[in-house]
């Protein structure tokens, strides 16, 4: 059994992080399952937005999991560790609707670079969130030291990375990383995922598509896939296509813009 779950209910759909044992740390097959996840998403236009959730009040996630990546020789550490990670926290972070985390409990290294990937983040009073891994010689390697510092203060930021220190969740929400810290956040979650629901679904997606590309996020296809989607309904593309299926040369000089 998968331990990442997607569940769809009406226009949300919930990852849940299901291996509360240990504390929600992520495998190889986790990362692989959040992706094939995320395909999915994709595919559903009835989706308008997803928690990202995770089992057990101890730990939202307290990274990846050590004995996973710990006899790595560094080229494989590199490429496969790192590398493939790296890609699926990517595609998450630019689904084309809004992902909201649940942190219920404490967020650590990769469930941090986790948590980066949401567009907004509700957190129990007693989550914490912190980047141990100069504490046992390695650095973030899920964007730690890149996504984090579109999101957190620097000075914060590397007394984090330098230091390992914790930040609490109410000076996680001073510092702007959470929206709201909460008895019940995956109540206060869904509030927000409803409100979403009630907004138009294009503008929602191209405003996230704007504030992302802002955020130097997939700004590349993001510009070109909002001037595509400016030119489809032109009467140019439609002269254009017409011609090349009637095996003719376009003429837009009688096209109107």
């Amino acid at each position: 059994m998968s331990a990442v779950h997607l569940e769809i209910a009406g226009s949300v759909a919930e990852i849940r992080l299901e291996n509360p044992a240990k504390l929600n740390a992520l495998t190889m097959s986790m990362i692989e399952a959040l992706d094939a996840h995320c395909a999915r998403i994709e595919d559903c236009r009835d989706i308008r937005s997803v928690l990202l959730t995770a089992a057990g009040d101890r730990a939202f996630c307290v990274g990846a999991d050590i004995r996973e990546w710990a006899s790595l020789d560094a080229r494989t550490f590199a490429r496969d560790w790192v590398r493939r990670g790296h890609r699926v926290f990517d595609r998450i972070a630019r689904l084309p609707v809004p992902v909201i985390g649940v942190l219920s409990g404490h967020a650590f290294g990769g469930g941090l670079e986790l948590a980066a990937t949401c567009d907004l983040r509700i957190a129990a009073p007693g989550a914490t969130i912190a980047l141990p891994e100069t504490t046992v010689g390695i650095v973030p390697g899920w964007s730690g030291t890149q996504r984090l510092a579109r999101q957190i203060p620097p000075a914060v930021l590397k007394e984090m990375a330098l230091t390992g220190a914790r930040l609490s969740a109410s000076r996680a929400h001073a510092v702007g990383f959470l929206n709201g810290v909460e008895d019940d956040p995956r109540s206060a979650a869904l509030e927000i995922a409803e409100r979403i629901s009630d907004s138009a679904p294009q503008a929602t997606e191209t405003a996230k598509w704007l504030i992302s590309a802002a955020l130097e996020e997939d700004s590349a296809a993001a510009i070109e896939a909002l001037a595509g989607a400016a030119m489809s309904p032109t009467t140019e593309k439609a002269e254009g296509v017409a011609a090349f299926a009637e095996k003719r040369r376009a003429d837009f000089g009688k096209v109107q813009s």
